[in-house]
């Protein structure tokens, strides 16, 4: 009895635990271009198959929304659009997690404006300066961001000091270029990993997990 419950409760908990992975990545897909999108795609970057048209039947004028919902749990999400007439844009790698809203076309403005222009390197009016969340359960001895049109690192953001679990880090970055950025850590084991191409206009807190 006391193992059939146990079970039980694992099993409700990892269900739990699904959705609230789920309801992280939710988020508002903006069409700000002036153009109809006819067709949207959302699916998790670790996948090549774009899947269905999210609107369905419907289309999404200039101006308006929609709220995405999607049927997976990953956070790191590419999106593509097509517009009515002919033409479409993608975003990869984008973090849902971190924002509340995705725009395509010019940059939003305010709390939550986010992701406009084009690939890599597209000039976008905003500010890509964030603080550095450290979401792990380890220590990291280095933390390196840059602008992805940039050639190099640059150098350790946390000279002589580490970032603790849970700890933050302020990067400011040059405002009204681009709003892509590329980051790498170095954990004190001396492990290190990288991200590419990661929007932060549109967010405060950025969380490396």
């Amino acid at each position: 009895m006391r193992r059939h419950l146990i079970a039980c409760l694992a099993l409700l908990a990892g269900l739990l635990g699904a959705g609230a992975a789920q309801a992280q990545n939710r988020f508002w897909l903006v069409n700000d271009t002036g153009r109809v999108i006819e067709r949207a795609y959302v699916s998790s970057s670790r996948v090549s198959d774009w899947g269905p048209d999210i609107l369905g039947t419907s289309v999404l004028p200039p101006g308006q929304r929609v709220w995405v919902t999607p049927n997976f749990g990953d956070c790191i999400l590419d999106l593509r659009v097509t517009y009515q007439g002919g033409g479409e844009e993608s975003r990869m790698q984008v973090n849902a997690c971190s924002l509340s809203q995705i725009v395509f076309g010019r940059s939003g403005a305010g709390a939550g404006a986010s992701i406009g222009g084009g690939g890599a390197g597209a000039s976008i009016a905003g500010n890509p300066s964030f603080y550095f969340v450290n979401g792990t359960g380890l220590t990291i001895r280095e933390v390196y961001v840059s602008l992805s049109t940039d050639s190099n690192w640059g150098g350790d953001r946390l000279g002589q000091n580490v970032l603790q679990p849970g700890q933050r880090l302020q990067v400011s970055l040059p405002a009204g270029r681009v709003c892509t950025v590329d980051m790498r850590v170095v954990y004190a084991d001396g492990r290190s990993f990288e991200r590419r191409r990661v929007e932060t206009c549109s967010v405060n807190d950025f969380v490396w997990r």
